[in-house]
């Protein structure tokens, strides 16, 4: 498949025509209405500092249903035990910031870069997207953000200061979206992280039709605030 190149035009091509590593297009910019829209299409972008922007859509996908959501035993465990607040949209700055700058096996640098953390926040300030804490007394120790659009997640980058940090705030988020009726969390790529967690593998087409029913749907009232916060076990 060839990979295109986008204009000034705020348009994408049919994310099926994707290349087999999941590559569709290159360029263009990150202003809020291009994300919105590559996100209500099923794609996201992903490219390094002084690279044009790339911007995906993998196939198959992989996903978490949320009623699906699977703890182990061990991390049941660690969040009856764990000494952490569990917060939203309370530090959405600092979690970007921190997972920017976490290091990731095999990669020199970040893909979060500058721009993205510009276009992240302006996001964020439009109640688009999100941030979900682990505080230890004032200390921020684990973190994750990610865009939400109607009943759909897109989950986008986690990091951990402290042990189980950001599995615990992940276990509590997605509770926290079955309780808003979200239909899908969308991991992007495998991980056995998320794997864990009961993420799994769904053909594009179906996860395409699964986003155009979830994005049409009425957006959580933003800032986000947990309406529990004893895990469900």
């Amino acid at each position: 498949m060839p990979v295109f190149r986008l204009s000034d035009a705020l348009v994408f091509p049919d994310p099926r025509l994707a290349d087999d590593g999941g590559l569709l297009a290159i360029g263009g910019d990150l202003r809020p209405e291009r994300l919105l829209l590559a996100y209500r299409s099923g794609i996201f972008p992903w490219y390094s500092e002084g690279r044009p922007i790339q911007w995906w859509c993998p196939s198959p996908r992989y996903v978490l249903l949320p009623e699906r959501l699977h703890v182990g035993r061990s991390l049941r465990k660690s969040i009856r035990r764990a000494p952490y607040r569990i917060s939203c949209d309370e530090a959405f700055a600092q979690v970007i910031e921190r997972c920017a700058e976490s290091p990731r096996p095999g990669q020199g640098g970040t893909w979060i870069t500058q721009d993205m953390r510009a276009a992240y926040l302006e996001l964020h300030r439009r109640g688009v997207t999100h941030s979900v804490e682990a505080w230890h007394g004032d200390r921020l120790v684990g973190g994750l953000y990610g865009v939400a659009i109607g009943r759909a997640y897109f989950g986008e980058s986690m990091f951990a200061d402290a042990p189980e940090a950001s599995k615990i705030a992940f276990v509590l988020l997605v509770e926290q979206l079955q309780r808003w009726g979200f239909a899908l969390v969308d991991c992007q790529v495998h991980t056995e992280h998320l794997e864990r967690f009961g993420a799994e593998m769904m053909e594009l087409d179906e996860f395409l039709a699964r986003v155009r029913d979830a994005v049409a749907a009425p957006d959580a009232p933003a800032p986000w605030r947990f309406e529990q916060l004893e895990p469900q076990l």
